[in-house]
């Protein structure tokens, strides 16, 4: 038996006890995620293998990286340093570029030689260094409330002089193996150090990983206590996988949760209605238009709407959001943006905004970069947002 056959048949027994081990150490839905994202890759790399030629050892050992992080993710845990470096990463950065190495995959099914096959592991590599950097910067933002036709990436616009509304906004941290407490705890801090007027958190606290105790996240959320009456977080669609969790340790940093619920603030910049919005899988339109209803405009107030996903954006009632706050997308995760171009793959393939800012109506909306990200295991020319919002308001 051949080096090679024996990598097909050890991949194949090794996605099959990562399958059964998400199904009984964890439950059906994670077995089936698992199952497919985890097939996927293995379908991929097999067809591979043959193309690596001197690296083979190498493509092998990083393959099989990939089955022991996903088996130790069937049970929730938080990583230390040491298994991250020595196994998260490189399991991650090797998933992320064996999915970009798909068209190679085509071409050698077909019969070709996949000539170029270092490019997506090289991506791969520049991904996992983009993951562990933080952009810390200065957003300034002008309400101008001028009508605007359909859905459209916005200008910020010159700022006006005066006062400006301060907040620092927190979403997708997503804590997990490249969010470790450390870090937001870390992030937190820097906000409370910027002595903003708000805190505001659009939601995705957690990773699988972090879902074992409540302690990971409100140790990472402490520093927020040093703002009491300053900071309020809505839930992302994440969240509702550990309701109880997100909700305890969002309580013991002091923060105030707003499901479907609003509140008025008093800020040196003036008052502040802040509505915050659950994540609804279904009926999104009727029951943001039912939250508008119960709790309407503060006459004299800037209202801002906390809502995870801006996909959700097209369905808030007309006139009913100055600024809204959206996360969700890690800022496309995948683009361009670190050569000052706009693309990302989301805006590839759908119409969701994906980051910066957007106008429809009089209506404005901020997508956040993400503080962290999830799902796809690398961040590729999208760098996470650390930023100080400067609001300033057109009479």
């Amino acid at each position: 038996m051949t080096p090679l056959h024996i990598f097909w048949i050890g991949s194949a027994a090794a996605w099959l006890v990562v399958v059964l081990a998400a199904g009984i150490r964890r439950n059906r839905l994670f077995a089936m995620f698992a199952g497919v994202l985890v097939g996927i890759h293995t379908l991929i790399s097999c067809g591979l293998a043959r193309h690596v030629g001197p690296l083979f050892q190498v493509f092998a050992a990083l393959q099989a990286t990939v089955y022991i992080n996903y088996f130790f993710l069937s049970k929730p845990r938080m990583r230390p340093f040491a298994y991250r470096v020595l196994l998260t990463f490189p399991a991650s950065f090797f998933a992320a570029a064996t999915l970009l190495a798909f068209p190679w995959a085509i071409a050698a099914a077909f019969g070709l030689t996949p000539h170029g096959l270092w490019i997506p592991y090289v991506l791969g590599f520049a991904g996992l260094a983009e993951s562990l950097y933080m952009r810390r910067e200065v957003v300034d933002l002008v309400v101008d409330r001028a009508n605007v036709e359909g859905l459209v990436r916005h200008p910020r616009s010159t700022p006006r002089e005066g006062r400006p509304l301060r907040f620092v906004q927190i979403t997708d941290p997503h804590l997990g193996p490249f969010m470790p407490v450390s870090r937001l705890k870390a992030i937190c801090q820097r906000a409370v150090d910027e002595a903003p007027d708000l805190v505001l958190l659009t939601g995705d606290f957690l990773t699988m990983e972090s879902q074992e105790t409540v302690e990971h996240l409100a140790e990472a959320l402490a520093p927020l206590r040093a703002l009491p009456g300053k900071v309020f977080a809505c839930h992302g669609n994440h969240d509702h996988e550990a309701p109880a969790l997100v909700a305890a340790a969002l309580q013991r940093s002091g923060v105030k949760l707003l499901v479907d619920d609003a509140t008025l603030v008093e800020t040196e910049a003036g008052p502040v209605q802040i509505v915050g919005m659950d994540f609804h899988f279904r009926g999104r339109k009727e029951k943001m238009e039912r939250v508008c209803a119960e709790h309407p405009r503060v006459p004299g107030a800037l209202r801002l709407v906390l809502l995870h996903d801006p996909g959700a954006f097209r369905h808030l009632p007309v006139g009913e959001g100055d600024l809204v706050l959206a996360g969700h997308t890690h800022g496309g995760q995948l683009g361009l943006l670190r050569f000052g171009i706009q693309s990302t793959i989301i805006r590839l393939f759908s119409e969701i905004p994906d980051h910066g800012l957007w106008a429809r109506g009089p209506d404005r909306l901020y997508v956040h970069r993400g503080t962290g990200h999830y799902g796809f295991p690398l961040r590729l020319g999208v760098p996470a947002e650390e930023s100080v919002v400067r609001v300033h308001v057109m009479p």
